[in-house]
């Protein structure tokens, strides 16, 4: 990114994110399909990736202060720039010495980061208490997960001009650096220093099938309309987690144009159609004679609804993953 100079498209796409429609997420006109669809659509020239998962982190809490988020990235990529500033210029300007700079910056104690760096969240390694995948959670506290991690890292990289994206593993999100003067793409994971990482880590690490990872579920050098939707998941997360199952299934298709092969959004689109039947067809009526007649195909619709998207998952490789 250096999207210092944002053009009025990426401007008025963030005004959208962060004001309007995310202070209206909770209420019934909202149409989360639509906020995530600009998200994940905005042109390559006119994409912002802060701005964005700000946008994100505001639907699930409107509090969120993005312009104070945003004003301490800005200043995180001049303080890289400082300490590229000590090296000789043909050196400085290398895609792989700005990549190892931001890697000090982030993970090595120094005066760049008063001697706090950035760390892994050992007690919630999946991020998965509350708010703790929030870009601003994470500059605060400086302790975070495998989402919060290389998003930052994605952030910062791209402001810096580095040729860098997501990918994922089981329940695992990390980063690709392609090295400009190479053309090699190397895996960083940021939960560990950003440190250089083989495929053959991640497999065994995160057991994934050889058609998962043919077919572009994992391990993929995804495409920027791909890494976005992966930024975007949360939104369906959070859906299924407040009860908006019907939203959460227009969210998840949005999410798979953008993505085709990511099952992990198949996955959740299949469980929130078994929330639908869960909640007004089981529960309502523990006996399948107990189901009035002209709600027969309703939950027939919704029980074959949630067998194909976990087949669909299955097909391209998924399987589900033990967490430890």
């Amino acid at each position: 990114m250096s999207l210092m100079a944002v053009k009025l498209a990426s401007i008025l796409l963030f005004v959208l994110a962060t004001s309007s429609l995310s202070k209206a997420e909770n209420a019934d006109g909202a149409n989360p399909a639509a906020f995530v669809r600009a998200l994940v659509n905005a042109p390559d020239q006119q994409t912002d990736f802060a701005r964005v998962k700000l946008a994100v982190d505001k639907f699930a809490d409107p509090s969120i202060d993005a312009d104070a988020a945003l004003a301490e990235i800005d200043a995180m990529v001049v303080t890289v720039d400082k300490m590229l500033s000590s090296l000789p210029p043909d050196t400085a300007s290398t895609s792989l010495e700005k990549m190892k700079a931001l890697r000090t910056f982030l993970y090595e104690g120094g005066w760049w980061n008063n001697g706090r760096p950035f760390v892994y969240d050992l007690s919630d390694p999946y991020g998965q208490k509350p708010g703790s995948q929030s870009l601003p959670n994470y500059l605060a506290t400086k302790r975070g997960n495998c989402v919060s991690m290389p998003i930052l890292f994605l952030i910062l990289g791209k402001r810096l001009n580095l040729d860098v994206t997501l990918s994922t593993a089981p329940l695992h999100v990390f980063v690709k650096f392609t090295d400009d003067a190479t053309g090699k793409t190397w895996n960083l994971e940021t939960t560990s220093g950003a440190g250089f990482t083989r495929d053959a880590w991640y497999r065994q690490k995160l057991p994934m099938t050889d058609d998962a990872i043919a077919n572009g579920v994992y391990l993929k050098t995804l495409s920027q309309r791909e890494a976005l939707s992966i930024i975007a998941t949360p939104i369906l997360d959070n859906l299924i987690a407040t009860g908006r199952y019907e939203r959460a299934i227009a969210v998840a298709d949005v999410l798979m144009e953008a993505y085709p092969a990511n099952a992990y959004t198949l996955v959740k689109k299949g469980t929130a159609y078994y929330r639908l039947l869960d909640a007004n067809i089981i529960k309502k009526y523990p006996k399948q004679s107990d189901i009035p007649a002209d709600r027969i195909a309703y939950a027939n619709d919704l029980y074959q609804a949630n067998k194909q998207s976990f087949a669909k998952a299955e097909a391209l490789g998924w399987r589900e993953p033990k967490l430890n």
